[in-house]
């Protein structure tokens, strides 16, 4: 099997550049690592993820985008940044995978599809649920219309992390629905689609005297009802309670939590004739304990060697990109924070 020449530019305290650079590591059949830049003082500012990077080349940006050997880059600067280097490793016509969801500038991330559509490379976004099975098999369900005519999608990211972290979030508008409840915009807009109109309720907690938005919930309506995403920082236990709940005219599928560590069963409805007259006939499905990342870098690595499509067009990403700045109450985009 060939090996993919790539190298990362940047890396994050709160995000996944960490995990994606371990995994590549790990995946030495699939990648050859060629090296790493840190464009934004990453070194400075997040010291104790250094370790990473011990025993492979320091190179800067230009170097990487030069190097014809190189054929794939991962994008992990923090939040505000991706566009920007996404943008150069577009036009340096370069496979990516790039952390979610991208800056928070809609014009610069409408450059970077238009410049992707002109290199052909592979785009690939750091959407982590995209590749967990119980998830997959549920969207499946739903594609094969087992539940029916959709009706309604809940769909909660929530957890629980220290004063330092929801303070970081004031960094960019939207928060937590930015920062994670993009994920959840995700699953909406696979199971459902585009939708007519986005209500964002960006809130405030103010818990121990944090003041970024930590609490995030957008309702989305479509033509036969409507459907919510939620998550905030300030939930006890808020992990556990992640999940997504498809509710269709032939019955409800519930996972929670949406990952796990243990296998363990989730659950489906299947109300096909009486609903709330009869009980339901309930289906326990089990739910296998999953890794992350691995799933979704050895996908990218068949994407970039050819031997897989990419599920998620173009189109797709620029429309989800556009509904979560509508979900973050940014309906045309707005100056990126500095």
């Amino acid at each position: 099997m060939r090996k993919i020449k790539v190298a990362q530019i940047g890396i994050s305290r709160y995000s996944h550049g960490f995990d994606v650079f371990s995994t590549m590591r790990k995946q030495s059949e699939l990648y050859e690592i060629v090296g790493y830049a840190l464009p934004e003082g990453e070194r400075e500012k997040f010291p104790e993820n250094m370790h990473i990077f011990e025993g492979y080349r320091e190179m800067t940006v230009e170097q990487i985008l030069a190097d014809p050997e190189i054929e794939a880059v991962t994008v992990e600067t923090e939040e505000i940044y991706l566009t920007k280097y996404a943008r150069m490793v577009a036009r340096a016509g370069k496979h990516m995978h790039m952390e979610k969801p991208g800056g928070q500038v809609l014009a610069e991330f409408e450059a970077l599809i238009d410049e992707l559509r002109a290199s052909g490379a592979v785009f690939h976004v750091g959407y982590m649920y995209r590749y967990n099975p119980t998830i997959a098999a549920a969207i499946d369900k739903v594609k094969r219309g087992e539940l029916g005519d959709i009706l309604c999608v809940e769909a909660q990211m929530n957890c629980c992390h220290p004063d330092v972290a929801r303070a970081w979030m004031s960094t960019f508008r939207g928060g937590m629905m930015f920062f994670l409840g993009c994920h959840m915009i995700d699953l909406i807009l696979q199971i459902q689609g585009v939708p007519q109109k986005v209500h964002p309720f960006i809130k405030c907690t103010a818990k121990n005297g944090v003041v970024s938005e930590d609490f995030g919930m957008a309702v989305l309506e479509y033509e036969n009802g409507v459907s919510f995403a939620k998550t905030t920082d300030t939930e006890m236990a808020g992990f556990a309670r992640r999940q997504l709940v498809i509710s269709g005219s032939k019955g409800t599928l519930e996972i929670r939590p949406l990952e796990v560590t243990l296998p363990q069963p989730y659950t489906m409805y299947a109300c096909s004739k009486f609903c709330d007259k009869d009980s339901p006939t309930l289906a326990f499905e089990q739910s296998e304990a999953f890794d992350r990342y691995e799933a979704m870098m050895a996908s990218f690595a068949a994407m970039v060697r050819g031997e897989k499509r990419n599920p998620w067009s173009l189109d797709y990403e620029l429309a989800l990109y556009r509904t979560v700045l509508q979900a973050c109450g940014i309906s045309g985009g707005e100056k990126e924070k500095q």
